[in-house]
């Protein structure tokens, strides 16, 4: 969707086409071409590029020097190209960080079974703890984000099922939670997860309207330009729900006193946030157990993130 132009790549010297199962689709470079080529022949001349370290939910190309193109991997990732068409060009004048900009929603088609999406290109680099874990600038920066988001007022345009996020909740995640925590005894101390996540589910639920959230605001979601973070990206978890589930930046990218910073400058209450520590200790565990086995890049990160959990 978004990239540096240095991720992007010639798909078939540096990665070969995903194989097709029941439920993912096979996606290469010919079939993005193809799609591109028959919905929207004004960009058929343009250069076509995939990214080689896209997320774990869409294959992504860049289209030319200003378009990026971005299909679903699986049915669950396919409602977001609608969803982004919809909201982003209203939140984008309220937000203080760059957000993609939506150019246009592809049908199914050549094989492919469902919608896809064009986005402005944005430059920038994958934000890294490495980079800005550090950094009170980039927290505060953060909490300034999510401020905006929760403050945006939709005016009369209807608010649609899915951008509804109160049925995710805590405890809807705490059967697969335990599993993991049992599972991953002896990668990490089950006692202390066992602590932090009973804690989070102790905590007193949301009790207020809902508010905008991103939904899966994490390190991987964030970019940089010059060392400072500029662009939000990735907003399929987009809805109105508990704030507590965007929390989960605290623990992928901030280190012990820019957390302090992030959470002084938001100021979410004491049950919000042991919700959220709550939310990076699931989502860590989720990403862990299904792939950090097959990606060392995901290893390492969420190996981060669920210490971070851990010690507060």
């Amino acid at each position: 969707m978004v990239r540096t132009a240095r991720r992007a790549q010639r798909a078939e010297d540096r990665e070969p086409p995903l194989g097709a199962t029941s439920d993912r689709p096979a996606i290469d470079t010919p079939l993005v071409r193809r799609l591109v080529d028959s919905q929207f022949p004004q960009w058929a001349g343009l250069p076509l590029e995939r990214l080689t370290r896209a997320g774990a939910d869409h294959v992504i190309h860049r289209l030319g020097r200003e378009l990026s193109v971005r299909l679903p991997r699986y049915a669950g990732a396919t409602g977001q190209a609608r969803k982004e068409h919809t909201w982003l060009p209203r939140l984008a004048p309220h937000l203080p960080l760059a957000v993609p900009e939506p150019v246009a929603v592809g049908e199914p088609g050549s094989g492919y079974p469902w919608p896809w999406a064009v986005t402005r290109w944005l430059e920038g680099e994958p934000a890294t703890a490495e980079d800005l874990g550090d950094s009170r600038e980039t927290a505060v920066a953060l909490a300034g984000f999510l401020t905006a988001l929760r403050r945006f007022e939709p005016g009369g345009h209807p608010l649609t099922p899915d951008i509804d996020r109160t049925t995710d909740t805590l405890r809807g995640r705490d059967r697969a939670t335990r599993a993991a925590i049992t599972a991953l005894d002896g990668v990490f101390d089950a006692g202390a997860m066992t602590k932090v996540w009973d804690a989070a589910l102790d905590a007193p639920a949301w009790d207020r309207p809902p508010v905008w959230v991103h939904g899966d605001f994490h390190t991987g979601n964030l970019l940089t330009r010059d060392g400072r973070l500029s662009a939000v990206i990735d907003f399929g978890g987009l809805g109105l729900g508990d704030p507590a589930c965007d929390m989960m930046i605290a623990y992928t990218l901030l280190s012990a006193d820019s957390r302090a910073a992030f959470r002084s400058a938001l100021g979410p209450d004491d049950a919000t946030w042991t919700r959220g520590r709550g939310w990076a200790l699931a989502t860590g565990l989720n990403a862990y157990t299904f792939h950090a086995a097959t990606d060392p890049r995901v290893a390492a990160q969420t190996t981060r993130q669920i210490n971070a959990a851990l010690t507060g």
